[in-house]
């Protein structure tokens, strides 16, 4: 097939230079870097910057110049091999980073204490600096079969030495989220938790930057059946899920839509009711925008929660439940949807369905704990584990 190209050429007056075909502007190289960062969470890029600022303090302590991309393979492997444990012929646990340089990235800050990193940060960082270096279309070292072989032993010693590793924060299953629960008066603060704690949750183990997201667009009254008479007192939303670690593209999706009935909807109800009459009462518009907002001191209503508030909040409700506070996050109010549908035998699709986790091996960990108590296979000693059978007949 015969295809004829056309060129069209800009007037040189119009001041627009020609670009070349084998390099990027100093405008589009910065437009692709903001591209990029706002194409990531907020906590990734985060993150990505801790790690690569770490990078930069290790290097010119053991370098003494400063960091440049590309790095050598050389470069990768001594950083591992002065962060990961080895044993030594005593059996102890050692690692080839000088103090000289321990105590100055504790004093730096890149560091909250001398020692050896978990593994998981370790791996960690190597895995930003090879992202780094894919980002920048630099040869990466971090593709090099030495990095990788001593990466995969590394990770087999760890585990063959039972290392421990960071426990996950405990799950707020039902028990002690109903704990916190209990610590939620009638006060503007205290409806607002209760309605924050209920939506995480039980719609499906929200994220905090998801609960953050939650807005008064997008979490709305669920529409009724033809036919169906209104019961005020059994309130029902449905929210609409945007943005999430498993959907960064924000698109609706078959599960997008979360439901909050039940007590949650109550709580809900209950929340937004108190912040329509707060705000009518001060002569101000009606509520809008993000759901869970900032109550100050004297009672105002003011700007949205950011995500470390919800954190904030479930720590704070923690301690005035009696419970250790420092030992919940966030995040365990999610661990503890998924903990809590294990052992009420809800099936794995349908708990999926609600957390937005696309592969059951995310969360096949959580249905174990939340099973592991019930194993028939745990008590084949006991004289009520199996079905009575009737006793077998003589020949």
């Amino acid at each position: 097939m015969d295809i004829s190209y056309e060129l069209i050429t800009l007037d040189p007056a119009a001041g627009t230079p020609v670009l070349a075909t084998d390099e990027l502007s100093p405008s589009a190289v910065a437009a692709l870097r903001d591209l990029l960062d706002q194409g990531e969470s907020p906590n990734t890029v985060r993150s990505y910057r801790s790690a690569m600022r770490y990078w930069a303090a290790w290097f010119s302590l053991r370098y003494g110049r400063r960091l440049e991309l590309p790095l050598p393979v050389t470069v990768v492997l001594q950083f591992i091999v002065d962060h990961g444990q080895r044993q030594d012929d005593a059996g102890r646990l050692v690692h080839d980073l000088p103090d000289a340089v321990d105590q100055a990235l504790v004093a730096a800050g890149h560091k909250a204490a001398p020692g050896a990193p978990t593994l998981s940060t370790l791996t960690h960082r190597v895995s930003v600096l090879s992202k780094i270096h894919q980002l920048q279309g630099l040869p990466n070292p971090c593709d090099d079969g030495r990095v990788r072989e001593l990466t995969a032993r590394l990770r087999r010693a760890y585990a063959r030495r039972g290392a421990a590793q960071p426990h996950a924060k405990p799950a707020l299953t039902r028990e002690p989220l109903q704990a916190l629960l209990d610590t939620c008066d009638e006060s503007l603060a205290g409806l607002r938790d209760r309605a924050l704690l209920l939506f995480a949750f039980s719609s499906g183990g929200r994220r905090r930057s998801e609960v953050t997201a939650a807005t008064l667009d997008n979490t709305r009254p669920a529409p009724r059946s033809p036919g169906q008479a209104p019961q005020r007192d059994e309130p029902a939303f449905v929210h609409l899920m945007g943005v999430s670690k498993s959907n960064q593209s924000g698109r609706t999706r078959a599960d997008s839509h979360k439901p909050v009935v039940g007590q949650a909807a109550l709580a809900l109800q209950a929340w937004l009711d108190a912040w329509r009459a707060h705000n009518a009462a001060r002569s101000l518009p009606p509520p809008e925008g993000a759901i869970f907002r900032r109550i100050r001191k004297g009672g105002a209503i003011s700007e949205p929660l950011t995500p470390q508030a919800v954190r904030t909040i479930v720590q704070a409700r923690a301690a005035l439940a009696g419970l250790d506070a420092s030992g919940f996050s966030a995040h365990s109010l999610r661990s503890g949807f998924v903990t809590e549908a294990a052992a009420q035998n809800i099936p794995m699709p349908e708990t999926m369905a609600l957390t937005g986790h696309r592969s059951p091996s995310s969360v096949i960990g959580y249905f174990r704990q939340g099973e592991v108590l019930g194993l028939k296979a745990a008590r084949l000693m006991e004289d009520n584990n199996a079905e009575p059978q009737e006793p077998k007949k003589r020949r």
